[in-house]
């Protein structure tokens, strides 16, 4: 299969993803931004059994949805297990309603399949602390629910484990697709699951923000888009040189 376009780093194929998928190899880790199925907007539709496609090729998958998504679509991640769910807190959000609470906010939830060890996960740290002393730190949980386990040592460093809420202005302005996803909250997820050289994948590239993150983070991208307009400004922008990585195009 042809790609939509490729450099050294990255490349994108045009073309539903259920139909370019099985062609393709294994992944580090896959992101996924897939239609909520949640308005009656025509590009808003969920595609049944995506996430055991997906299965095929990684055993790590973030996923972007809502929590009336993941509930109304849980059937559909059988054989997934859940690691973690981190909040995208945005400047601004869409409200379709006068009388809920005003929604700036959506849900990315990390899932894997087979033993955990066997899952690279990079825990992301970020500058500051909130330790008061400093040196080799080895702590031994007394809650309960954690089982009393005994935590990795880490020597103080001045940085701290990134927060599960992450505050990121998203693209209004700027974007090329109407659920673009900024750099600045990808690369954290990019940098947890895809190790430096790694492959990530991206079946509902979009706007290819996946990808151009992934280039500059030193990782390689493979992305799929059903909508050839979106690969058109995607192209567009991945034709452009990485000012601070090595990927260029």
């Amino acid at each position: 299969m042809k790609p939509y376009y490729e450099d050294d780093h990255v490349t994108l194929y045009c073309g539903r993803m259920e139909d370019v998928l099985p062609a393709l190899g294994q992944f580090d880790a896959a992101i996924c931004d897939p239609p909520y199925g949640e308005t009656a907007l025509e590009w808003d539709r969920w595609i049944d059994g995506w996430p055991a496609l997906v299965a095929k090729h990684t055993s790590s998958m973030w996923c972007f949805g809502s929590m009336r998504m993941f509930l109304d679509r849980r059937d559909d991640f059988t054989g997934w297990r859940l690691s973690q769910d981190v909040v995208w807190e945005k400047q601004n959000g869409s409200g379709f309603a006068a009388d809920r609470f005003r929604r700036v906010h959506e849900i990315v939830t990390h899932w894997y399949r087979g033993p955990w060890r066997g899952i690279h996960h990079e825990a992301v740290r970020v500058l500051g602390t909130f330790g008061r002393n400093g040196g080799d730190t080895r702590v031994r949980s007394a809650i309960a629910h954690t089982g009393a386990v005994e935590r990795q040592a880490h020597v103080d460093d001045g940085t701290s484990l990134a927060r599960s809420v992450l505050k990121v202005r998203n693209c209004n302005g700027t974007a090329i697709n109407p659920t673009e996803k900024p750099g600045a909250l990808l690369a954290p997820l990019i940098e947890y699951s895809v190790p430096p050289g790694g492959v990530v994948l991206d079946p509902f590239a979009g706007s290819c923000s996946t990808l151009h993150t992934a280039r500059q983070l030193g990782r390689r991208a493979v992305g799929i888009e059903a909508n050839e307009e979106y690969c058109e400004r995607a192209a567009e922008r991945l034709s452009v040189p990485d000012l601070f990585s090595g990927g260029a195009a």
